[in-house]
């Protein structure tokens, strides 16, 4: 049974793996809300397989993109995702037992990355995302480069089940957001007047490594929780490598 829920996500160029998100909702989704940046794969032609409703709109960046979507959904419920996520049967069902309760205005989804086949139990972890939300608790996306995140009003609660992430196509992928991430998550430190430290380049890739391999235990995953640390010593050294490279540009 379809419930008073809105899905809505942002796409563009998604043939790859927008089907997989939208089988996972299409039973428990009144209705399905895109918000499309003039795609020229099959995304749009997948969507309509699944009666999404389509609305193409010029890139601008995510929180503004992810709020024009929340501005569509007609329902009393919201769950904003990201084509590369997959609802996971168990958390479909807490969605539907969390929506019939109606006790909370937004829960907690618990998101695990899928990586090279691999559910990631222990890297990338704790990885708790505010999703599912009631349309009349004001919910707002903020942030600015990446990282954004959904605020709303009123009291919240973790869920059972997992959201599954496909985030990384394979490593060379992986590394390339790697890379991309660095250079705006130092754009967004200069803009905050965060100073380059050379003990932050020093230090702060090794504290990243050990807090991904051994202290949440990252090790457990065995070699690509391995390539997961390796992947977050280099972009948080990037991270400050880029930073000092703006400082020195903008000496000039």
């Amino acid at each position: 049974m379809r419930l008073p829920l809105s899905v809505c996500v942002i796409s563009y160029n998604e043939e790859r793996i927008i089907e997989k998100m939208l089988l996972s909702v299409v039973n428990i989704a009144d209705e399905i809300i895109v918000v499309d940046s003039f795609s020229t794969d099959k995304t749009k032609e997948i969507a309509k397989k699944y009666n999404a409703k389509i609305c193409e709109k010029e890139w601008t960046d995510y929180p503004t993109q992810k709020n024009y979507a929340l501005s569509l959904c007609k329902n009393e419920w919201i769950l904003c995702l990201d084509c590369d996520e997959i609802v996971t049967p168990k958390l479909a069902s807490s969605i539907n037992q969390a929506i019939t309760e109606n006790k909370f205005s937004g829960f907690y989804l618990r998101r695990k990355t899928v990586y090279l086949g691999k559910i990631m139990n222990y890297a990338w972890q704790p990885d708790l995302q505010l999703r599912l939300v009631r349309k009349d608790a004001n919910p707002k996306w903020i942030g600015k480069y990446i990282h954004e995140s959904i605020h709303i009003d009123g009291k919240t609660k973790v869920i059972d089940g997992e959201l599954l992430h496909y985030s990384y196509r394979d490593i060379k992928h992986h590394f390339e957001k790697t890379i991309l991430f660095s250079q705006l998550s130092a754009i967004a430190y200069y803009e905050k007047g965060k100073k380059f430290k050379f003990m932050n380049l020093l230090l702060n890739p090794v504290i990243a490594f050990c807090r991904l391999f051994v202290f949440n235990k990252g090790f457990r995953d065995g070699i690509l929780g391995f390539i997961a640390a390796v992947s977050s010593f280099i972009g948080t050294f990037l991270k400050y490598a880029y930073l000092y490279e703006i400082e020195l540009k903008n000496r000039n």
